[in-house]
């Protein structure tokens, strides 16, 4: 099954099973479905969560569906977002999980400098920071990240906006990859390993 480049086609590839998301992804995608967040916030949001969710052809499909929404620089913004995130939650989720406090006194050690440096609005890449972060599991992040939107008068609601969409990205794009795969024929070597 190839991925389709709209969002309508991509809700109608959605399996019946996956009803609720083709209804979400409909929503979540527009102001009005996305209270808080302007066109350009839910598009930069919905490109990082896709990314996150490691469904390639999805990810391009969201890509291109954001392009005709955001300029270039908000566009690299959102994919920068989605790499940095992509270590640092595996780094921090790490610091969270382990129960040994002397790791969270020891540098990172690892460049960051997009964090500062992505071109684009710094509360826009705090809430795409923070979409991905819920994708990838990160709660030491999330926290991070809420706190800081919360500190500079972001609404709850927008927060929740954002942890929607990349809730419902993250969805469509394991429901997406599902119905892509091929079955493993019965008795295969797979099998009987």
């Amino acid at each position: 099954m190839n991925i389709p480049s709209t969002i309508e086609g991509i809700r109608d590839a959605l399996p019946d099973y996956a009803r609720d998301l083709k209804l979400n992804l409909g929503s979540v995608l527009t102001t009005n479905g996305a209270p808080g967040l302007s066109e350009k916030q839910i598009w930069s949001i919905a490109l990082a969560s896709s990314i996150a969710a490691r469904n390639t052809g999805f990810a391009r499909s969201i890509e291109s569906e954001s392009r005709a929404r955001l300029a270039d620089l908000e566009v690299e913004g959102a994919k920068a977002a989605a790499a940095i995130m992509g270590m640092n939650n595996i780094y921090y989720r790490f610091l969270h999980l382990v129960e040994d406090g002397e790791y969270q006194t020891m540098p990172a050690r690892l460049r960051m400098n997009v964090i500062a440096n992505h071109g684009i609005d710094k509360l826009d890449f705090e809430l795409i920071s923070l979409a991905v972060s819920a994708v990838n599991g990160c709660g030491l992040c999330v926290t991070s990240h809420e706190k800081k939107l919360r500190s500079h008068d972001v609404s709850r609601e927008a927060i929740q906006s954002a942890v929607r969409i990349a809730a419902t990205i993250h969805a469509v794009a394991v429901a997406l990859e599902f119905e892509q795969s091929t079955p493993i024929a019965a008795g295969s070597a797979e099998l009987a390993a």
